[in-house]
């Protein structure tokens, strides 16, 4: 029987076949697309190589016909013909890197429209475009490190091919040049040179894969340092500090780790080099007189080093060192870009242009919510049995979570940072879709309910360049009902707090520029917007009666605001006749809900904020680390 380890082991030597074969499929490609570019690249090699073909035979000649013979000026000609000779390699060269661009250029092209047009495809895929928390942040990050990954492929590919074409044409130009020479001299070079090529060779897999995950390990590095960065305020209040600081600890050690196995591997590049590159140089001193006695003379035995010491041996440190560097980024960098594809949607590719496998049926289209919810009330949300992960390998972020919220609801969710809150807030509000289960609201599913139906407010607030009152009224413009009435801007202004900044920067009227407002200033616009558009009057509309948002969710909405402002706004919100939710950093945002949803990792637990601090201990250990607020500060904004 198996152990989980070996099918492990066997799971990953299968992914790095496949790997393997779809990197060399990709690169065959690169240099199928370009026939003509890699036809100058063999002639002008052949160009480049003409001094590893002439070294020997000119030193030699050099020695034996002139020095030697006592005609300086015969040896001096044959060493001024291998000047010449460097000099048409140098222009045949410069030749070679413009070829080499005509591949690698299409080649950086094609991949970068790969990763750009992936991404799209996700970005516009129901359940992935906003791959919550913070999903937009997340796919851009994606996007630039696909696109780094592209640039590092390009510039490996292009070493890649320089190193291989040289140590292959320098090769062909030894043998030939030493066959021309003195055949036997290859007696005593060829043997070493084998054998350290193939130990270069049979160690390549082994450093791509420790390559590869030592990068891997790095990324989980940077990310978890930056989750940690980022959640510093959650970590504190939670007494976290050192669960957190053990799971960093356990990402830098396993880096370090993942560095010293890679610097072991990376050693035998120096073992190769010294038996490929080098021991030929013994082995040719040591058979010279085997060599003399074979009719070789000092020109012949001179010409042999030359050859390997000038020649074969620059070649086989170039590859060693090029293939160990640039050979082995340029696999994980296409490993990293090619693993970002989703092979079931490169299948239905395979089909129609939209997607459609040949012969289906074009999906039918999906239903929208054009009705917002029943004046009075909020919208009902069900979740049954919803579980969501991050990725077909990823463990479950959410994981069978079943809820009820009546229409009308103030809901909390409350939970250590990266426990899945601001996942939920994309489930329900249909950004993303679950792999199990359904999330209704009003009975229809949260992915087909119409824009206007809810209203969700991440933690970046987004502020667009314009007037103050264009970025607040632009939810309320949509549609037939045109322009807000001043009272109501002022009323929902007032609701949220807002009315400093609006004198701050010169009215309604002015010009604002989001980066010179801080990020406590654009959440406030943000939360004033959704106010207004909450607080709207039912409008005509194309399908029906269009009412105001029924669902307001803020996800850490409030969270570079104070204490006191915070409560304004939330309490702004709860008195609409609409359901809210509140992604919860403080404590205080529970004690102001009707309900609490605990998310702790293992199982759900809602009710009031008394019942939860008597029933369940991770609530009350959240408390016991939060001061609350001045009474009279906050007892201001209760209605």
């Amino acid at each position: 029987m198996s152990t989980p380890q070996a099918r492990t082991g066997r799971a990953e030597a299968a992914r790095g076949t496949l790997m393997r074969r779809r990197t060399a499929a990709v690169l065959w490609d690169a240099l199928r697309r370009e026939p003509r570019q890699v036809v100058r690249v063999a002639c002008w090699s052949v160009v480049e190589a003409a001094p590893a073909f002439v070294i020997g035979h000119a030193i030699a000649r050099a020695i034996e016909d002139g020095f030697a013979a006592g005609r300086p000026w015969t040896g001096l000609g044959y060493l001024a013909v291998l000047g010449g000779v460097w000099l048409v390699a140098a222009a045949g060269a410069r030749q070679v890197v413009l070829a080499v661009a005509g591949i690698v250029e299409p080649f950086r092209d094609r991949l970068l429209t790969r990763v750009v047009g992936g991404a799209l495809r996700r970005a516009t895929s129901t359940g992935t475009r906003a791959a919550a928390p913070h999903g937009g942040e997340r796919e851009h990050a994606a996007v630039a490190r696909s696109t780094l990954q592209v640039e590092l492929a390009r510039d490996a590919f292009a070493a890649v091919i320089t190193v291989v074409r040289t140590f292959v044409f320098t090769v062909v130009s030894v043998v030939l040049g030493m066959l021309t020479l003195f055949p036997k001299a290859l007696v005593p070079v060829l043997p070493p040179f084998a054998v350290g090529l193939g130990i270069f060779a049979a160690s390549l897999p082994v450093l791509a894969r420790r390559q590869r995950e030592f990068i891997l390990r790095d990324e989980r590095t940077v990310e978890a340092v930056t989750t940690v960065v980022g959640g510093l305020r959650d970590i504190v209040a939670c007494g976290a500090e050192d669960r957190v600081a053990a799971a960093a600890d356990r990402q830098v050690t396993g880096q370090a780790a993942a560095g010293v196995d890679l610097a072991k591997v990376s050693a035998v590049r120096t073992l190769a080099l010294a038996i490929g590159a080098w021991l030929p140089v013994v082995t040719i001193l040591a058979a010279t007189p085997w060599l003399v006695r074979g009719g070789a003379g000092p020109g012949v035995v001179i010409g042999a080093l030359a050859y390997v010491t000038q020649s074969l041996s620059p070649a086989l440190h170039g590859l060693v060192q090029g293939l160990g560097a640039s050979g082995v980024q340029l696999m994980v960098s296409l490993d990293r870009i090619l693993e970002q594809e989703d092979p079931e949607r490169e299948a239905a590719r395979d089909g129609e242009p939209d997607g459609t496998p040949v012969g289906a049926a074009p999906p039918a289209p999906r239903p929208r919510l054009r009705n917002g919810p029943a004046a009075g009330g909020g919208t009902e949300i069900e979740v049954r049995g919803v579980t969501f992960a991050y990725g077909p390998h990823a463990e479950p972020v959410i994981a069978d979570l079943d809820l009820a919220v009546p229409p009308g609801d103030h809901l909390a969710v409350v939970g250590p940072s990266g426990i899945g809150k601001s996942t939920l807030a994309a489930l329900i509000t249909g950004l993303l879709v679950p792999g199990r289960g359904e999330i209704l609201l009003d009975g229809v599913p949260a992915d087909q309910v119409a824009p206007c139906a809810r209203v969700l407010i991440p933690q970046e607030a987004y502020v667009f360049r314009g007037t103050l009152l264009d970025n607040l009224a632009y939810l309320h413009r949509a549609g037939p009902a045109g322009d807000p009435p001043r009272a109501a801007v002022d009323a929902a202004v007032d609701a949220v707090g807002m009315e400093a900044l609006v004198l701050r920067v010169g009215g309604y009227e002015s010009e604002i520029d989001p980066g010179a407002m801080s990020a406590g200033e654009r959440q406030l616009i943000a939360l004033a917007r959704a106010h207004l558009a909450a607080a709207r009057p039912r409008r005509p509309g194309p399908a029906g009666p269009i009412g105001p948002p029924g669902l307001t969710i803020l996800d850490e909405a409030t969270c570079h605001l104070d204490p006191a402002a915070e409560a304004r706004a939330e309490l702004a919100f709860a008195r609409l006749p609409r359901t809210l939710i509140v992604i919860a950093h403080r404590i205080s945002s529970a004690v102001r809900a009707r309900r609490v949803l605990l998310l702790d990792g293992t199982r759900v637990v809602t009710g009031t904020h008394e019942e939860l601090i008597r029933a369940a201990p991770l609530y009350a250990d959240l408390v016991g680390h939060w001061q609350p607020p001045d009474r009279d500060h906050v007892q201001e904004f209760v209605p």
